[in-house]
């Protein structure tokens, strides 16, 4: 079983950064998958950023190409998404998700794919 937990949520005007961390429990994180996504009022959670086990393999959707970037320190049991460049459109809870995975060369980018999820984490980018 492993937890999650999110933090570094807040509002940040537009054109503002924000760090995301998501700290899991247990002792193997690097043989965790790990993504991060994203739902906002009213719409369906959506895929925002996958990183496989050790870092060798990251997937970014679209909207958030060039502007976010995914990291993981698996010393510290951690995984971190950093955001520039915001826009209001990015506000939306962000959620964290983790799955096992004995590769190196895979990043999950669907839901159905993770088993286990955080709280989540509020973002909101003001204009």
């Amino acid at each position: 079983q492993v937890q999650l937990v999110e933090s570094g949520g807040g509002l940040v005007q537009a054109g503002g950064s924000l760090r995301l961390s998501c700290a899991a429990s247990g002792r193997t994180f690097g043989s965790y998958a790990m993504g991060w996504f994203r739902q906002a009022p009213g719409k369906e959670r959506e895929f925002v950023v996958a990183i496989s086990g050790r870092g060798g393999s990251t997937y970014y959707a679209d909207s958030v190409k060039g502007r976010f970037t995914i990291s993981r320190d698996n010393a510290k049991n951690t995984v971190y998404l950093q955001m520039n460049s915001l826009k209001p459109e990015d506000t939306a809870v962000y959620y964290c998700a983790a799955r096992q995975s004995p590769s190196d060369h895979t990043a999950y980018t669907a839901q159905y794919q993770y088993d286990y999820w955080g709280q989540g984490t509020q973002v909101t980018v003001s204009s």
